[in-house]
């Protein structure tokens, strides 16, 4: 009975279903991209991105065009020199995220804090104030 049974002993290279959209739809594109949460109260948003082992100072959050832009960039470097050798290593490692922000944020107070791996931000809400788009005009 074994005979029957057709085993697979290439690499996932030559794999003629590697590279079927039905079969890639569930491969995940973007490993390097934190999962994030978002929450929403009565006073704003609150996105919880986990970012653990980060630098603070090497997240980047900013605002432009009405969309929200979180991201981090890294750079690692490893010299190594012995008697007859040197070794050279460098480490990079970036995420971007965005947002688009709806016309109730204020941007202009939005806050941010990074503690135990959790990248926090607040986006308070502001009332909107709606346009008439109707608007009379007196004939003189």
């Amino acid at each position: 009975m074994a005979t029957l049974v057709r085993y697979n002993n290439f690499p996932t290279f030559f794999n003629p279903f590697h590279s079927r959209p039905v079969i890639n739809r569930y491969y995940n594109t973007t490993p390097n991209v934190p999962a994030v949460n978002v929450k929403e109260n009565e006073a704003g948003f609150l996105l919880e991105l986990a970012a653990p082992g980060l630098k603070k100072e090497d997240l980047k959050i900013n605002v432009e065009n009405n969309k929200l832009t979180i991201g981090y960039q890294s750079e690692t470097k490893t010299d190594e020199t012995a008697n007859k050798f040197t070794r050279h290593e460098f480490g990079f490692t970036s995420f971007e995220r965005s947002f688009r922000l709806p016309k109730s944020v204020n941007a202009d107070a939005i806050k941010a804090a990074y503690t135990d791996g959790i990248l926090t931000v607040e986006l308070p809400k502001v009332e909107v104030k709606e346009e008439k788009l109707v608007k009379e005009i007196a004939v003189a």
